[in-house]
């Protein structure tokens, strides 16, 4: 997993109306926190959010998978975000939101 600036710096501006976002390199790649809590994260320029069975339709509506590290076989609870969700900074808050409360769920 790898990721350039210049993408992360694109990811960190479309999230910039989410406060206290923090990020911290992974295995080559770069994690996504708020309140120390994991939601996203950004491998191979690839930035992906956390999914369970809540949000999946979300990402099914748009074609997106399961984000597949080159060392495993199984893919991660982090998919894909689609490029038009990407593109627009208002929505993909929105998905962006989601993900955190999901992970935060998950983490109780």
């Amino acid at each position: 997993m790898a990721f350039s600036i210049a993408y992360s710096d694109y990811i960190n501006d479309q999230l910039s109306n989410l406060d206290d976002i923090t990020t911290k390199k992974m295995f080559g790649g770069l994690s996504y926190y708020k309140e120390g809590v994991m939601f996203g994260l950004i491998g191979n320029d690839i930035f992906c959010l956390r999914v369970t069975q809540e949000n999946q339709a979300d990402y099914d509506a748009y074609g997106m998978k399961a984000f597949m590290s080159s060392e495993k076989t199984k893919g991660l609870p982090y998919w894909e975000v689609p490029v038009e969700i990407l593109e627009d900074k208002k929505e993909l808050t929105n998905w962006a939101i989601k993900a955190f409360e999901i992970a935060l769920s998950l983490k109780k």
